[in-house]
């Protein structure tokens, strides 16, 4: 990828980009909570040739913590006009876990910028059916991102999947964590507050791909399986691993992903 810093209305974002067919529109990938750039190169590398965009949510990783909390909307707005600078007029939108909920968000602002829509190990939002309350008593700190070995204690019990078994399989990611501020990791959880699609997911047009893992402990499968309900032209994918699937079976997920892009 090549990254660089972008100023997006007085905004500063920190911007991976994938090089890759111009024919088609790109993929611009919302990642998950606390995450960077790097942590999802594993899937990028297994997507046949598409372009990618992926950037460091205000408060994470290369981007400045913002000034004031946001919410989703806010986050859209942002990736349009983001796309405006890169000269994107319309993109397929992918969104992991927090992520998919400014997936959700950007296909309803701008449903003729949204292609296509893939939204994984994600939920409708502040109404779904929640893990274990242990799991989201992990999630509420980000201590995980800060301390490597407690990483590795946990990591079964809040991603499940194959890391249960082997949480060395993140081992090479955690190489990759670009850790900015704990302030700006509370703020995404504050920008989902209250915040729901349940009532306008009938609305969602785009034809959407739902994957969801069979062993999530974090967004229980149930959650695809609404959200598959209540959009309209929305098939649900299982795969048969945890929340991380996009990273710990990417070779998979991605041949899926590419499939239904194409």
């Amino acid at each position: 990828m090549r990254i660089a810093l972008h100023d997006v209305g007085g905004q500063i974002l920190r911007v991976g980009v994938r090089c890759g067919d111009e024919a088609q529109p790109p993929l611009l990938l919302f990642n998950g909570i606390g995450a960077n750039v790097e942590l999802v190169a594993p899937f990028l590398e297994a997507l046949n040739g598409r372009q990618a965009i992926v950037f460091d949510v205000p408060g994470v990783g290369g981007s400045p913590t913002p000034a004031l909390p946001y919410r989703p909307g806010w986050l859209a707005r942002l990736s349009a006009r983001l796309l405006d600078q890169l000269g994107h007029r319309q993109v397929d939108v992918l969104g992991v876990s927090w992520g998919g909920v400014a997936a959700q968000q950007f296909a309803l602002q701008y449903p003729v910028r949204c292609r296509r829509l893939v939204l994984a190990a994600t939920s409708p939002g502040h109404v779904m059916v929640p893990g274990k309350l242990g799991v989201l008593l992990k999630m509420a700190s980000p201590r995980r991102y800060r301390d490597g070995e407690y990483m590795q204690r946990i990591a079964g019990d809040i991603y499940g999947g194959a890391v249960r078994h082997s949480p060395e399989l993140l081992r090479r990611q955690l190489d990759h964590v670009r850790w900015s501020s704990d302030a700006g990791y509370y703020l995404q959880l504050i920008a989902v507050v209250g915040w729901s699609s349940l009532p306008w997911l009938p609305f969602l047009r785009q034809p959407t791909l739902i994957m969801a893992g069979t062993d999530d402990p974090l967004v229980p499968l149930i959650n695809g399986r609404i959200l598959a309900r209540l959009i309209p032209n929305a098939r649900l994918v299982t795969i048969d691993d945890g929340h991380l699937f996009l990273v710990t079976s990417a070779g998979e997920s991605g041949a899926i992903v590419s499939d239904f892009l194409t």
